[in-house]
């Protein structure tokens, strides 16, 4: 019931000019000081996708001297042209690290989305790093590493409004605002279904009907609320409410790295760098640069 394209859409919220040159400018930051400043203050939560007990061995890497990633431009802040139109984000310095990681040269080529698995396929490419979302469907076409991320769903009120947590005993007969058709709906409808559900064209209306008193919550995409909340059209009113909900059936098992099916060399390599790069901080460090707002 998930996007099968994405576990995030959040971008299609914001101006993609203004959110492009608001975060280069936080890039710009020398040592990336004011991300753990900001991450401290905010005591942000960075996930855990890798077990400590499940220590991957790096793999013999053979002739492997470079990769090939395949990404797209138009989803920041995952992946995107920056000012100079080189492609940036948070998974293009992923994959840059992990290159770094494995001792390799690498190569990041911009496709169209729905041309990345095709490309994959006719050997255009050895990995798509594109925020591909984990799903039976994507899986007939491409085996995947194992997550390094994956979007939780989150409710937000009114900063005066008395709930403190969230269940259905608490927030039945409440009304909450909701995108329409979106997995978030499904999910309130099953397992909320005491509380007085609002729909709106998007997300984005959702949330404003929160702000403007239409509804008593709001109920969405986890990192879409975090840069809302945080941003200037929530006029600073609102903040999240109750724990991360991550139910995979409704929001996605997560994302990975797609490699084409059989590449087992490749695919081991990249989980052995995944977890190194979790292991050395390298992972928190590009999470906080890219998400400096705490969505968890």
């Amino acid at each position: 019931m998930s996007n099968p394209r994405r576990l995030s859409c959040f971008a299609r919220h914001l101006s993609r000019n203004v959110f492009i040159c608001a975060l280069a400018a936080i890039l710009a930051v020398p040592g990336w000081a004011g991300f753990a400043a900001l991450a401290q203050a905010q005591e942000i939560f960075v996930p855990r996708f890798w077990d400590p007990k499940r220590r991957p061995e790096k793999p013999a890497l053979g002739r492997m001297t470079s990769i090939r990633f395949l990404t797209e431009d138009d989803y920041p802040p995952f992946h995107f042209r920056g000012p100079n139109g080189l492609p940036m984000g948070f998974n293009v310095d992923l994959a840059r690290a992990i290159c770094d990681e494995l001792g390799v040269t690498c190569t990041v080529q911009v496709r169209r989305f729905d041309t990345l698995l095709a490309a994959l396929d006719a050997n255009a490419g050895d990995a798509v790093i594109a925020s591909i979302a984990i799903t039976p469907e994507a899986r007939a076409k491409a085996e995947f590493t194992d997550r390094y991320y994956r979007t939780p769903a989150r409710f937000a009120a009114k900063k005066d409004s008395p709930l403190k947590d969230i269940s259905p005993e608490l927030i039945a007969g409440k009304s909450v605002a909701v995108a329409t058709g979106s997995a978030h709906e499904a999910y309130i409808r099953i397992f909320f279904a005491e509380t007085a559900i609002k729909s709106y064209p998007n997300a984005a209306a959702a949330f404003e009907a929160l702000k403007n008193g239409e509804a008593e919550l709001a109920f969405g995409d986890g990192i879409a609320l975090a840069f809302w909340l945080n941003g200037s059209d929530s006029a600073d009113c609102c903040n999240f409410r109750g724990g991360p909900f991550t139910e995979s059936r409704f929001f996605g098992e997560g994302v990975g790295i797609a490699v084409k099916p059989g590449n087992d060399t490749l695919l081991r390599a990249l989980n052995f760098a995944l977890y190194r790069l979790w292991e050395r901080g390298v992972f928190t460090d590009l999470y906080l640069r890219y998400f400096p707002v705490g969505f968890y």
